[in-house]
């Protein structure tokens, strides 16, 4: 896979990202817990970063270990294979406590692939 193939697997996590955080903006988890449409719309942009990760090479994967990319692909599975039964407490701890983190380290993984090239 090319760096730039890399790259707009990561940027693709990042818009994912931002779609959440742009939906759950000033909701607390009883207004999310209430909203079934944001729901369905973070659950689909769970999935998005799941497939995304899921196509992570191994070599790159190995390279930011930082990472818990099976952990991410594991999401995306539950998600897709469970949809009617997603722990709504676990989708909100994942929005509000690794999703951060996550963008963290992408924005930090893409800023030196930039100086490095």
């Amino acid at each position: 896979m090319s760096k730039r193939d890399e790259t707009l697997l990561f940027e693709d996590v990042l818009e994912a990202i931002g779609r959440i955080r742009e939906y759950t903006r000033g909701y607390s988890k009883e207004d999310f817990f209430r909203d079934q449409k944001t729901i369905d719309a973070v659950i689909r942009n769970l999935e998005i970063i799941g497939e995304a990760c899921g196509q992570v090479p191994g070599p790159v994967r190995e390279r930011y270990p930082q990472i818990p990319w099976r952990k991410i692909v594991g999401v995306r599975n539950i998600v897709i294979h469970h949809n009617f039964g997603v722990d709504l407490e676990t989708v909100w701890f994942i929005i509000t406590r690794q999703l951060p983190d996550l963008q963290s380290s992408l924005r930090a993984i893409l800023a030196r692939r930039e100086t490095e090239d």
